[in-house]
Order: C-alpha cells, then sequence, then structure tokens
C-alpha cells in the first residue's frame, strides 16, 4: 500500500516538472486544392500534410498541444498518432489553439503529429506552427494569470456592453482557459461582456488589451503583462463618437448555433454580442424558424440595450429572403419552394411581414446565383424570375460575404431602382458566430427615434426602412442632404437655382475613409479623394458642399464612400466569401441611400424605366427618332430603351443598327454598349451551363 502511493506521488511530480517541448518554432504554408487561393500566399505551398515525428515519454495524466494558426476557412484535422486530436478552428484571423491530450495518447518513444485538410477539394491557403507539447493538463497550461476588466462609459461612467480583443506578444489572439460565463461570450482573444467586467484565465505573458463597442465607439487600449499566478487588473474608457443621433443601428440577419444549427453562437452569447457590438434593433433570422429573442434577453440582463424583432431567413434553393416582423404564432413558409411567385404567396399567406430582403444575391448556394449573368442582366435588371412587388430591400453589403467587386450589389441595387423597384439597400453582418463573423460589422441605420434603444418604435422603424430611409455602414457612413433638408428616401422637389448637396463621411479614428463616389441614375458623376484630416471633427473625417445644375427629368442621387481595410485584429474586415480572383484586398465602406430628384415637377417619382417606355411609345419603335430623343436622357434611360427595343424584336447589334446608335451622345452609346455587353454576359453563362 506505502509503494503504491509512493508511486503516485512521483507519476504527479513528473507531470507537473517534466518540461514543455517544442516541436515547430516557425510557421509552415499548407494548402489544400489544386490553386493558390490568395496572392499574398507564395505560388508553391508546403504540401496539403504536415507530419512532425517527435520523441516524448509516455503521458500519464492530460497534457496540452497548443499551436498558432493564420487564414483557415475550411476544415482542417490535426492527429496524434494516427488517432484524431481535434480540428483547427475554422477562422481567418492569426489565433492561438490548444487541445487536451488524453492521458496515454502519447507513447513512450516515438509519436507522431500530423496536420492535414478534411476539405482536399476546396481551396485554402493557411499557416500554421509555433507547436508547443505541454505537460499539463489544458486548464493549468492556459490558466496561468488572470485578468480582470472593467469598461465604462466615458460620458456616464457607468460599465457598459462591449467587446474586449487581447492579443499576445505575438500579435495572435489566445485561447483563454474559460470559453463561457453567464456574463461573457469568450473566444480566442475575444470576449464580449454583458456589464462591462469579466474575468479571464490566461497563460503568462506580454499582452495588448482592446476595448470597443462597434462602429460607433471609440478604442482604448492597454499594453499589460500577467505573471504565473498573479492577477492584473486594468480599467478601459469608450466613448461614442460617430454621430448616428436620430438613427436606428439595425442588424437584419442574425443567426445562432442554438436554431441554426451552424457556427458556433449559441442563442445566450448571441444576446451578449448583440449588446456589446451596439446593435439597438437585431432581427431574429435563423433559417425557416420564427425565433423569439425577447425571454433570453431578459434573463441574460441585457434587454434594455436592444429591441429585439423576431423574423425568418427563408431559405429556399432559388435564393434567401430575410423576412420580418414575424408574429410568434405564425407558420414559417414553406422553404421548398422554387417559384418565386408561389413563394412570395406562401410568405404573405403565413407571415405577412412588411420587409422581405433579398440576401446576398451575387453568392452561390444550392446551385444558384441570383444576379449571376446566367439569371439576371445587370444593365437593366431584368431577371428570368417573375419580380415580386413585395420584394423591398437587397443586401448591398453582407460582411460575412463579401464581395470580390466591393461596389457591384450597390451597382445591381441602384439598377434595380432606374427599372423602378422600390429597393432599399441593406448592410447586414449574416453572422453565425461570436467572434469569426461578428454581428454588427455590416449594418443599416434606420432614420427613426433612437432615444432610448429598450423601446424602439418598431412600426415607424420599419416604416422608414421600407421608404429608403437608411444609411448602410460597413465602417463608415456617408450622409447626403440635397437643398439643406433632403435626405435618403425623400424626394426633393423641383426649384429654381443650382441643385445644393451636403455631404459627410462618418467614422471613428480606426477607420481610414479614402473615397467619396456621388451616383446619378448609378452613373458616377463625381468622385473626390479623402485626405487625412487631423483638425476634423471627432467622428466626421471629411465634409463638403458641391453644387450641380438642376436636372431636367427625374433620377436618384446616391453617395457611397470607400476607405481602408481593416487588418487589426479588433474589427478585422473579411476576404472575399466566394473570391473571383486571388486578390485578398478588404475595404470599409459607407452608403447613403438614395435620394430622389423630381427634376420634371410632376410631384412623383419616375424611374429611368418609365421614361424609356414613354419615349420608345412616342416613337413607334423608331430607332433614329428614339436616339434623336435620348439626347436630353442619361445612360441609365438609354440602357432601358435598348432592353424594350430588342424585346420588341428589334436587334440592336446588327450592323445597320449599330451604324444608328453609335453615332449618338456619349450616353446613349454607353447604355445601348453596357446593356448589349450584359445580354452577351447571360448568353455566355447559359451557354457554358454556369450558375453565375
Amino acid at each position: 500500500m506505502r509503494q503504491s502511493a509512493l508511486c503516485l506521488i512521483v507519476v504527479f511530480m513528473f507531470a507537473d516538472t517534466a518540461a514543455a517541448q517544442t516541436l515547430a518554432e516557425g510557421m509552415r504554408h499548407l494548402r489544400s486544392g489544386a490553386e493558390r487561393e490568395w496572392l499574398s500566399f507564395p505560388e508553391r505551398a508546403g504540401g496539403s500534410t504536415w507530419e512532425i515525428p517527435f520523441a516524448a515519454d509516455a503521458n500519464a495524466g492530460e497534457w496540452t498541444l497548443h499551436l498558432r494558426q493564420q487564414d483557415v476557412k475550411q476544415t482542417w484535422q490535426v492527429l496524434l498518432n494516427d488517432q484524431p486530436l481535434g480540428e483547427m478552428v475554422r477562422d481567418e484571423n492569426d489565433i492561438v489553439i490548444a487541445f487536451a491530450i488524453p492521458e496515454g495518447r502519447i507513447v513512450a518513444g516515438k509519436n507522431r503529429l500530423t496536420i492535414s485538410s478534411k476539405s482536399p477539394a476546396a481551396s485554402d491557403d493557411i499557416r500554421v506552427g509555433q507547436i508547443r507539447l505541454d505537460p499539463r493538463p489544458l486548464v493549468k497550461a492556459l490558466g496561468e494569470g488572470a485578468l480582470e476588466i472593467e469598461v465604462r462609459d466615458a460620458a456616464s461612467q457607468q460599465p457598459l456592453p462591449c467587446r474586449i480583443t487581447f492579443v499576445n506578444a505575438d500579435g495572435a489572439l489566445p485561447q483563454p482557459a474559460t470559453t463561457s460565463s453567464p456574463a461573457a461570450a469568450i473566444r480566442q482573444g475575444v470576449a464580449y461582456l454583458a456589464n462591462g467586467r469579466a474575468k479571464l484565465e490566461l497563460p503568462a505573458g506580454k499582452y495588448t488589451v482592446f476595448a470597443g463597442r462597434g462602429f460607433e465607439y471609440s478604442l482604448d487600449r492597454q499594453e499589460l503583462t500577467i505573471a504565473d499566478g498573479q492577477t492584473t487588473r486594468v480599467a478601459l474608457t469608450i466613448r461614442r463618437v460617430v454621430p448616428t443621433d436620430g438613427y436606428v443601428a439595425c442588424d437584419t440577419h442574425v443567426h445562432t448555433l442554438t436554431h441554426s444549427g451552424h457556427g458556433d453562437a449559441t442563442i445566450d452569447e448571441r444576446m451578449l454580442t448583440i449588446a456589446g457590438e451596439g446593435i439597438e434593433l437585431p432581427i431574429a433570422t435563423d433559417h425557416n424558424k420564427h425565433i423569439d429573442y425577447e425571454p433570453t434577453a431578459r434573463q441574460l440582463g441585457v434587454r434594455d440595450w436592444f429591441t429585439p424583432v423576431m423574423g425568418n431567413e427563408v431559405t429556399t434553393p432559388r435564393g434567401h429572403f430575410n423576412i420580418f416582423p414575424v408574429g410568434p404564432n405564425a407558420t414559417p413558409p414553406n422553404h421548398r419552394l422554387t417559384d418565386w411567385t408561389a413563394l412570395f404567396a406562401d410568405i404573405f399567406a403565413q407571415a405577412q411581414p412588411k420587409i422581405v430582403i433579398l440576401n446576398h444575391a451575387r453568392d452561390l448556394h444550392s446551385g444558384v446565383r441570383p444576379f449571376g449573368p446566367k439569371l439576371f442582366n445587370a444593365a437593366v435588371a431584368e431577371h428570368d424570375f417573375d419580380w415580386p412587388a413585395d420584394l423591398n430591400a437587397m443586401e448591398v453589403v453582407n460582411s460575412g460575404a463579401t464581395q470580390t467587386d466591393p461596389l457591384r450589389l450597390f451597382h445591381d441595387w441602384m439598377a434595380l431602382l432606374n427599372r423602378g423597384r422600390s429597393i432599399t439597400p441593406i448592410g447586414s453582418s449574416d453572422s453565425h458566430d461570436v467572434a469569426r463573423h461578428f454581428i454588427g460589422q455590416g449594418r443599416t441605420y434606420i432614420r427613426c427615434d433612437d432615444r432610448d434603444p429598450g423601446r424602439i418604435p418598431v412600426a415607424d422603424a420599419l416604416d422608414s426602412l421600407a421608404a429608403g430611409r437608411v444609411m448602410v455602414s460597413y465602417g463608415l457612413l456617408a450622409e447626403l442632404t440635397v437643398d439643406e433638408r433632403y435626405r435618403s428616401g425623400d424626394l426633393v422637389p423641383s426649384a429654381d437655382g443650382p441643385l445644393r448637396l451636403s455631404l459627410r463621411v462618418l467614422a471613428p479614428d480606426w477607420v481610414q475613409p479614402r473615397r467619396v463616389l456621388l451616383f446619378a441614375n448609378g452613373q458616377l458623376i463625381r468622385e473626390e479623394t479623402i485626405e487625412p484630416n487631423k483638425t476634423a471633427v471627432p467622428g466626421v473625417p471629411w465634409s463638403a458642399t458641391w453644387e450641380f445644375p438642376r436636372p431636367k427629368h427625374d433620377g436618384h442621387l446616391v453617395a457611397i464612400a470607400v476607405g481602408e481595410g481593416i487588418d487589426a485584429p479588433y474589427w478585422r474586415t473579411a476576404k472575399p466569401y466566394q473570391p473571383l480572383s486571388q486578390s485578398d484586398d478588404t475595404v470599409t465602406l459607407g452608403c447613403s441611400g438614395a435620394v430622389w430628384l423630381d427634376g420634371d415637377g410632376d410631384g412623383r417619382r419616375t424611374s429611368a424605366r418609365d421614361y424609356a417606355e414613354r419615349l420608345v411609345t412616342a416613337s413607334n419603335h423608331d430607332l433614329p427618332a428614339l436616339v434623336a430623343h435620348l439626347a436630353d436622357y442619361d445612360a441609365a434611360v438609354a440602357a432601358q430603351v435598348a432592353h424594350l427595343l430588342e424585346a420588341s424584336g428589334r436587334r440592336l447589334a446588327t450592323e445597320d443598327a449599330h451604324q444608328i446608335w453609335r453615332t449618338a451622345s456619349p450616353a446613349v452609346r454607353d447604355g445601348f454598349q453596357t446593356y448589349l455587353s450584359a445580354v452577351r454576359d447571360g448568353e455566355i453563362a447559359r451557354t457554358d451551363g454556369a450558375a453565375q
């Protein structure tokens, strides 16, 4: 009995005193798939599998494996002696992860660690390395010291919900010992705090800690050291700096692991992330379900920070649609329908929503890309599906599914306005996660009473959203005011004198705007570079007043701000979701929404399509007469005329037709050529059988 006890003491002493072992010091580039994913990676990779032989003593208790990973999009597995140890985290951030090694998995003598792709066909460039074997249990290896945090609002001096980001001395997001708490949602390098306070257990070392609360707030940061066995305390202060008074921050596209079945944010964690990112009007849009956030928000004590709305992402084989509000007893629509007419009839029979949003229209899901050239002529917004009158909004920014061409969906939206569709632009996150593609990075600002975020007048907010009284944000806002009073969703009446435009770009100082673009009927009419301005008003890095001749015809104005992408871990902008090139450049964006001009003075909005129909009818489809009349109109009207002519049987690509319109004004030539190019793109896509 005494001898057995002595043996146990020896085993435990060894487990606590055995030295850590480095299995790989540097970082190795691995690749799954045949093609390089991003130009920022070398042309050649070190294969799709990395085998690391090592010698060790057998582990008599739980040990820990640490590794650092970067840019992991697909599924990669970690095996120890050919047995699964776990999977790397699907997260493009630079993070440190840890695996618990069960007792007896390491044998005395030769062992082998293997890292390999479980998605060999999918293109994914990653870096992995700094691999260490730690002869301590996971909790002890990760919880050497503690960090106590308190974050306060600079104005009220009260603690508030926020996001904490912490990076180690290498700039990577470390794994804490604790990953869940009633008052915090915790991941590698990130913690969302319900009340501005938390205690985290972390490995000893040097850290930089950031505190923020979404787009509207400043950042505070502090460098510190966590010592083994000690607690380090830090107090941080942030303030609201972006002037969004009179606008409600809304994320229309929000998921949970609990109800959508993928991602990693439980419904409890989702409540903390909503409050921590300053989203005042979150829309619950789990796939094909109606979920009420109200009871969970109240249970966790964060309900006063936001007003939740029940919705549904109706996820069909022919497109995804966010619908809201829906009643608690409404039956979810039939998401297996493929005909848009039948689908929308069922949506309104079951739920009667005020808002219906077409989501990520340029993404490929179930073999269908709704706004790909096979189905959609982007020049005139002609769609192969019957366009439902009740579809009244579309995503132009989805921060969880960004585009290679960041302005592509904005052009699609403006083309829909030219077609005569009443469509509101939407920014959303499509977040399923706590920290990877996080909530509120893409968001929509709705003109509405925002004085009490816990009591947003939902009916008023949704009326304003449907009317287009919005701005879209992805790190920036572009605010456009016409004649000193008219903004997004408004109709500017006819008047004498020049058109006076007041523009502001809104952003915190940790986002760098670089350009402002002004579009009329989707045509770029002015662009200005934004130079850094240290004397700018906080939250307003750029402003200007522009004057233009007042137009004779109706149209819409849209301002878009474009800024630098963000590589910092506290708000990293995502690389393209379904890339069309190997460029991994990212941007920040802001959009004003559309301001309508009543140029002809009839008191209503007249679209480019309306003008085109009048001209075609008046000319009796006579091409020379049409070209002459189009001299007073823009390229948007000309493109719509071209479509109407071709739909009536008049071919424009013939030599005789080409001889007529190629001598017209530049706007007419551009409109006709843009339309014909889109037609050719569609023909190629249908011939190839592609869904693009």
